[in-house]
C-alpha cells in the first residue's frame, strides 16, 4: 500500500509543520481542528513559510499553488469520513488530550490504516493501548520547524509491526527527511538529551550562576549551538518544556529529571516564552 492520503489531526506549529510537508510533496492532507480560526490561522502560516520558499530560491510558486491545494482544512474529527492511508495525531503534549482523540479514531481508521503520533516524549507504547490496532501504532517525532529540519524520530511501540515501521521509513525518505530508528523510553533520544541541558541552563539562572544572556552565550559559542539552551527554551514554549520534563521524571523516576522551581513559577506566571511574548527574554 502506498501512503497517499494523509490526515493531520491538530493544526497548530507542529501540526501545520507536518500537512505542509506531506502536502509539498504531494501527498494529499486532511488538516483537522477544533475551530476554523485556529485552521486559517494554520494556512496562513503554511502560506507565509511558502512565500519564504520562494524568496530563498527554494521552490517555485507552481510548487506553493500546488502544496496549497492539496490541504483540505476540516473542523472536528467528526466530520473526516474518508478512507485514510495514514492518521498522525499533533495535539498538544498531555497525555489526557492525546487518548481522547486517539480513541475517536477507533471507528475513522481502516483496518489498514496506520496511526501516528508526533508525541514528543509520551511513550509510544501507552498511547497505543488507546488505539484498537497497536500494531498499526507507531511515532513519528517531527522537529520544529518541520519544513527546515530533517530530522524524523521513529519509534516502535512494543506492538508495532515490522511492516508499519518499513512504510514510515519509506514514506520519510520521500519526502526528504532523514529518519532514526529510537526505541520506546520516555523522550525517545532527543529530548532525553535536550530536556536536561535546558533544564540546567534554569537551574543557573535560579542559582544566580549567570543571566539568560550569558548562558546562551556561553553554549553558542563555547559548544558551538546554533541557538541557546534558553533561546530555544522560549522557542519551543515553556509549557511544553515542562510537560516533556514531567513525563521523563515520572517515567524513570529519576531526581536528575525534576523541572527546576523557576521553570514551574513562570509556567504558572504564563511567561511561556515567544508565543506569550516573554519567557527569558521578552519579544
Amino acid at each position: 500500500m502506498e501512503i497517499k492520503k494523509i490526515a493531520v489531526i491538530g493544526a497548530g506549529t507542529m501540526g501545520n509543520g507536518i500537512a505542509h510537508v506531506f502536502a509539498q510533496y504531494n501527498h494529499y492532507v486532511y488538516l483537522i481542528d477544533i475551530s476554523k480560526e485556529v485552521l486559517d490561522k494554520a494556512i496562513n502560516n503554511i502560506t507565509n513559510n511558502l512565500d519564504r520558499m520562494i524568496k530563498k530560491g527554494t521552490i517555485t510558486n507552481e510548487i506553493k499553488e500546488q502544496t496549497i491545494k492539496n490541504i483540505t482544512p476540516i473542523i472536528g474529527i467528526e466530520n473526516f469520513n474518508d478512507e485514510i492511508d495514514l492518521i498522525i495525531e499533533a495535539v498538544y503534549e498531555n497525555i489526557d488530550i492525546k487518548s481522547k482523540v486517539l480513541q475517536s479514531l477507533k471507528d475513522k481508521a481502516s483496518e489498514n490504516t496506520i496511526i501516528a503520533t508526533n508525541t514528543s516524549s509520551i511513550p509510544i507504547t501507552k498511547l497505543a493501548n488507546f488505539t484498537n490496532r497497536p500494531e498499526n501504532f507507531i511515532g513519528m517525532h517531527f522537529m520544529n520547524p518541520v519544513p527546515i529540519m530533517k530530522l524524523v524520530e521513529i519509534i516502535r511501540g512494543y506492538m508495532t509491526s515490522q511492516e508499519t515501521y518499513e512504510k514510515i521509513k519509506d514514506l520519510i525518505l520521500k519526502i526528504d527527511k532523514v529518519p532514526a530508528e529510537v526505541n520506546d523510553y520516555p523522550g525517545f533520544v532527543s529530548n532525553r538529551v535536550l530536556m536536561p541541558m535546558i533544564n540546567e541552563a534554569i537551574y543557573c539562572v535560579y542559582e544566580g550562576v549567570a543571566t539568560p544572556e550569558n548562558i546562551d552565550t556561553v553554549m553558542k559559542l563555547g559548544m558551538n549551538h546554533p541557538m541557546g539552551p534558553l533561546t530555544l527554551a522560549d522557542f519551543i514554549g515553556l509549557d511544553v518544556v515542562l510537560s516533556i520534563l514531567e513525563v521523563l521524571y515520572e517515567g524513570f523516576n529519576d531526581p536528575k529529571y525534576r523541572p527546576c522551581p523557576l521553570l514551574k513559577k513562570m509556567v504558572d506566571a504564563n511567561k511561556l516564552g515567544r508565543k506569550t511574548g516573554e519567557g527569558f527574554y521578552k519579544y
